[in-house]
């Protein structure tokens, strides 16, 4: 069984097809067409609203990102569905919080219950859970 080499695509190439693809082109027959599985190309338009022309990367390591200045950067495609998303976020990181108090306080409770024993090696006194 022969295996066939990965195909590898420029930058360019998923750039016309990604805009192919938002131009309202059957998905379908791009894909017979530029002979690229359907997924590939779902996932190159996926990463173009992510990231721009850029997050098409071509063959090889990724560019370091440079820094911009928060103002320079462009906002997110759907910027409700992001600012719902960070609510959820805080949401769970405010339980998060609150589980982390409880067990604070219960862990401190424990440790004011045990009384240290007043001999070496004697283990500390503490009730017995059997009656």
């Amino acid at each position: 069984m022969s295996r066939q080499k990965a195909r590898v695509f420029s930058r360019t190439f998923k750039l016309a097809a990604v805009r192919r693809m938002m131009a309202g082109e059957s998905v379908i027959a791009l894909s017979r067409e530029l002979r690229v599985l359907r997924k590939d190309l779902y996932l190159w338009y996926a990463r173009f609203r992510g990231g721009g022309a850029d997050a098409l990367r071509g063959r090889g390591r990724p560019r370091k990102a440079v820094a911009m200045p928060p103002a320079e950067r462009e906002p997110p495609g759907d910027v409700d569905a992001a600012r719902e998303q960070i609510a959820e976020l805080e949401r769970k990181i405010g339980q998060q919080q609150l589980d982390l108090d409880f067990f604070r306080q219960a862990l401190r409770r424990v440790g004011e219950a045990r009384r240290p024993s007043g001999a070496l090696g004697a283990p500390a006194s503490t009730r017995s859970s059997k009656r």
